[in-house]
């Protein structure tokens, strides 16, 4: 079976801000509650603490894979609660549409996850990805120029 996450969602912003949204890590940061030590760098480990409520002080480690401004923002990150290369692949597409953005992500790679964990980590991660789209639409609603 090919487990996987899809959703999108519209927000009023231009790609630009969306981008930024996504890609600069003091906001990424805000927006996901991570407290992120470095600037998101293609090739190079992502580390920090998460700050989100009840996951406060869990490790956040993801390899970013892609960053094509604008378009497409990438990365594989760890499930911290499994052993060994436990990882999945999200990404975010953006494209204009209706006067804003439309941003859709994708989470892959759970079929290599160990299958006791695999439909715990992805009903999470699904709830999980319904409420950051929300966030980074308000967030970039909010910081619109």
């Amino acid at each position: 079976m090919d487990y996987q996450i899809e959703r999108s969602v519209h927000i009023e912003a231009s790609l630009e801000v969306v981008w930024t949204a996504l890609t600069d890590h003091r906001q990424f940061g805000e927006w996901f509650q991570v407290a992120l030590d470095q600037p998101f760098e293609v090739g190079q480990l992502s580390t920090g603490k998460m700050t989100y409520p009840g996951y406060e002080g869990y490790p956040w480690r993801a390899r970013i894979e892609k960053m094509e401004e604008n378009r497409v923002f990438a990365f594989s990150w760890s499930h911290e609660d499994q052993e060994g290369d436990a990882e999945t692949r999200v990404e975010f597409h953006l494209q204009t549409e209706n006067n804003g953005t439309l941003l859709t992500v994708k989470e892959t790679g759970f079929d290599g996850l160990p299958e006791d964990a695999r439909l715990k980590i992805l009903r999470s991660n699904e709830e999980g990805w319904k409420i950051q789209l929300q966030n980074i639409k308000e967030y970039s609603e909010q910081n619109h120029i």
